[in-house]
């Protein structure tokens, strides 16, 4: 089928052009795919590149959590795009998270990646960062698995994409892990022993996600409320763009685990350039779940009771609106078809209120005009 010009174009391509500059591009997780379209259009209003992406766990051959298989996510983003007809974007697959690295794993991974490529992803992220070796003797030692997992991927990647290009991110740390003294951060040598090792195996990513202090999903006090994330550790991350730099290692920081994260931290305190990327992934559904308790109050309701009948008994003294907050993404599959079915007033809604917040994401990014200077780096680099 001929390629339309709204469609995805290579990660690579869009860390290539904002390279040099103080810019983090914007990956919107979006579980629900009403949201792209807003996303789609402020990135159109303020000039912006952005990834749009699923993870593993959400985007499977069976759908994942959300129900979306990688040709579905692909189609519905695809049609995003040409709707509002945006150019600068890429299709992106988060964390394909490899946890035992056994035979059965790797090869049920490769068929998911086969998906990818044939549904047109132009991006990918090797999620090996669960593999440990905690009896090493050295920085080598222990990180050896993920490298080796990590390098076997990318390389079937590579294969796969048979010359074309991609983005390609990475991963050194589990984001979110903790030890008794609380989350596990990523040290320096680490970033650089896993960068350099990767690349003695001829392996080059874009971007490093690395463990800094941030979490996935929402942040909650001793009471069970949200509460603002104010845990990324900024020293320690720009400390690790330093080590890599001074390794004349060419890869930026994937920041993940942004919702939460006060926008205003971001636009004064995150160091642009050495972060280039950051995911935002609940934030979107919570913008969905907070119009369809608004707009759509019976639906609403049938999502919170299922979610509080199906987990609760797994949850022992937490508070409803917890056992509900962090539990609600799994009854978007049980949901779908209703979620996907809303009225034109609730769709329009929606999108309204991506839209909004994507300009302040946006903005704290440092992303506007981000997508002409990916233009001009592509213009620039034809023969």
């Amino acid at each position: 089928m001929k390629e339309n010009i709204y469609d995805p174009i290579p990660g690579s391509t869009i860390f290539r052009g904002i390279s040099n500059q103080k810019t983090i591009v914007m990956a919107a997780n979006t579980r629900i795919a009403t949201v792209a379209k807003g996303i789609f259009k402020a990135a159109k209003d303020t000039d912006s590149a952005v990834f749009m992406e699923l993870a593993r766990s959400e985007c499977d051959l069976k759908g994942g959590y959300t129900g979306l298989t990688p040709k579905d996510f692909s189609e519905r983003m695809k049609e995003a795009a040409r709707d509002v007809q945006f150019d600068i974007w890429a299709l992106h697959a988060d964390h394909i998270t490899i946890k035992t690295g056994d035979t059965k794993e790797i090869e049920g991974t490769r068929q998911l990646i086969d998906a990818q490529i044939n549904a047109g992803y132009t991006s990918f992220a090797i999620d090996a960062s669960h593999l440990f070796n905690f009896e090493g003797k050295n920085v080598r030692e222990e990180l050896e698995p993920n490298i080796r997992a990590t390098t076997e991927l990318a390389l079937f990647i590579k294969g796969r994409m048979k010359g074309r290009d991609f983005g390609l991110e990475v991963e050194v740390g589990e984001i979110g892990r903790k030890d008794g003294h609380g989350l596990i951060l990523t040290k320096p040598k680490e970033a650089v022993e896993f960068i350099s090792a990767l690349h003695e195996n001829g392996i080059h990513p874009h971007v490093l996600a690395i463990a800094n202090g941030s979490t996935h999903g929402h942040t909650y006090d001793e009471n069970g409320n949200v509460v603002e994330q104010l845990s990324i550790d900024i020293p320690q991350t720009k400390a690790i763009a330093q080590a890599l730099r001074d390794n004349n290692l060419n890869v930026g920081i994937a920041q993940h685990g942004i919702t939460g994260t006060p926008r205003d931290l971001i636009n004064l305190h995150f160091p642009k350039g050495d972060i280039i990327k950051g995911n935002v992934g609940t934030f979107w559904q919570d913008v969905v779940f907070t119009t369809l308790k608004v707009y759509q109050p019976v639906l609403y309701k049938e999502i919170q009771e299922w979610t509080l009948a199906k987990y609760r008994a797994a949850n022992p003294g937490k508070k409803d609106s917890q056992i509900f907050d962090g539990n609600c993404k799994f009854a978007i599959k049980e949901f779908f078809k209703d979620l996907y079915a809303v009225d034109e007033d609730t769709e329009n809604a929606i999108q309204a209120m991506a839209y909004a917040e994507s300009l302040v994401f946006f903005k704290a990014f440092g992303s506007y005009g981000s997508a002409s200077r990916v233009r001009k780096a592509v213009a620039n680099n034809r023969p």
